[in-house]
């Protein structure tokens, strides 16, 4: 496996850690959809659902994490969102998190953009 699948691994089990201790229920990891992947579906209140895009990177050099979301990737996680909410039937909000990793041998930093974007 590339070293970057690995980090990128690595850095989804850290977000998940970081979200159960924030009180969040982890309902789904890596669901797809067409083109489209959700890192982690997560709820802690009732009526929101929460999809969170992971991003993690090893150094800060060419951008900060968060900065690796494109417009096309937003597209595909709203699109992917829809679905998971329409197959299932659900009532709720759905909130789009970004959850920045930056961690290397040095540091490890988790930042938490809550409602990073939204769904048009």
């Amino acid at each position: 496996m590339a070293d970057h699948n690995e980090l990128g691994e690595l850095g989804e089990e850290i977000a998940v850690d970081y979200l159960l201790k924030k009180g969040y229920v982890i309902l789904e990891r890596n669901f797809v959809y067409d083109k489209a992947e959700i890192d982690i579906i997560a709820q802690k209140e009732k009526e929101t659902l929460v999809v969170v895009e992971v991003k993690t990177r090893n150094s800060s050099v060419f951008g900060n994490p968060q900065e690796f979301v494109t417009k096309n990737k937003i597209k595909l996680l709203v699109k992917a969102a829809n679905e998971y909410v329409v197959d299932r039937d659900l009532e709720v909000e759905v909130r789009f998190d970004i959850i920045a990793i930056l961690k290397n041998s040095k540091e490890e930093n988790i930042e938490h953009f809550e409602n990073a974007f939204y769904h048009f």
